[in-house]
């Protein structure tokens, strides 16, 4: 089923890339410019957006950390159960000047993942010995991303934009198991009854390219679909993104106009580095609903 899952969500980043010209890239996360057949800010004046937002992520993929792979298979509902913790920090911001904007654009979550979502795909170099079948993955990760957007077309309800930056991601993961009285864990980490291979801090940064498409379909609301490609063997292997999704105005108070927004975003990665028991893989394709309010002045 996962890999069905990667199949369908990777081709809908094709498609997003192919519908708006063939050049790809999603770089922010949420609306982040005027509704299509809404005024363009005029070269001398600038327009801001902020909007801060939820993503209810699933992953779906493959973690290596010190050479122990697993596999992971967990929706939103199964993290939301059984994590530890879940914490989550979301936002994008975006200031305009004609067709030229810059964007940026943050996510950071902390989540747990347990046994029955998370599967041995690899024994751990240099244990001797059976690990036990309850197991689980812990990963702080930090995606930042910010580039130019630029608007190359319009035409009635409809805008295209080209987009170019890049994409820093930071990651700190573990994945523990059970172990028994006999197995010799070599440079695992022991706590209680449990040992633990982490990650410390793994850092890269992929460069991003893409674009983005909006439709005005009355006054207000808008749809919008956009999809980037990255990584290129700089950071990642292969990167790509795409979110589609419908953004709608429902108030003015004080000069600044707030919009609700509601999508779906998926966000795949192939990054890896180090051999043996130093490699460290993130495979993933995380997924899910994104939920937001818009602020624009």
């Amino acid at each position: 089923m996962h890999h069905l899952m990667r199949r369908l969500t990777g081709g809908l980043a094709i498609y997003a890339i192919m519908a708006v010209s063939g050049v790809a890239a999603l770089a922010a996360d949420v609306p982040t410019v005027p509704p299509a057949d809404g005024p363009v800010p005029t070269a001398s004046s600038w327009s801001f957006r902020f909007v801060p937002y939820g993503w209810v992520i699933a992953m779906d993929g493959t973690q290596t950390v010190r050479g122990r792979s697993v596999s992971v298979d967990a929706s939103f509902i199964d993290i939301l159960e059984k994590s530890d913790s879940l914490l989550a920090l979301m936002g994008t911001f975006e200031a305009r000047r004609g067709p030229l904007a810059f964007y940026s654009d943050v996510v950071w979550t902390k989540i747990g993942v347990e046994s029955s979502n998370v599967r041995n795909r690899a024994p751990a170099p240099g244990v001797a010995g059976e690990l036990g079948t309850s197991v689980s993955l812990d990963i702080e990760m930090a995606i930042v991303e910010g580039g130019v957007a630029y608007e190359v077309a319009r035409s009635g309800g409809l805008a295209l934009d080209v987009l170019g930056g890049a994409r820093y991601w930071h990651q700190e993961a573990a994945v523990s198991s059970e172990i028994s009285a006999s197995v010799d864990v070599g440079d695992l980490e022991l706590s209680g009854s449990r040992a633990f291979a982490r990650s410390g801090s793994v850092d890269w940064i992929d460069p991003v390219i893409g674009a983005r498409v909006r439709h005005e379909v009355a006054p207000g609301h808008e749809l919008f679909l956009r999809g980037d490609i990255g990584g290129f063997g700089v950071g990642s292997d292969f990167s790509w993104q795409a979110v589609g999704g419908y953004g709608f105005e429902f108030g003015t108070y004080q000069g600044v106009t707030f919009s609700g927004v509601l999508g779906y975003r998926a966000l795949s990665v192939d990054y890896s580095e180090g051999q043996g028991p130093e490699r460290y893989e993130f495979d993933m394709l995380q997924h899910g609903t994104i939920l937001g309010i818009s602020a624009r002045f």
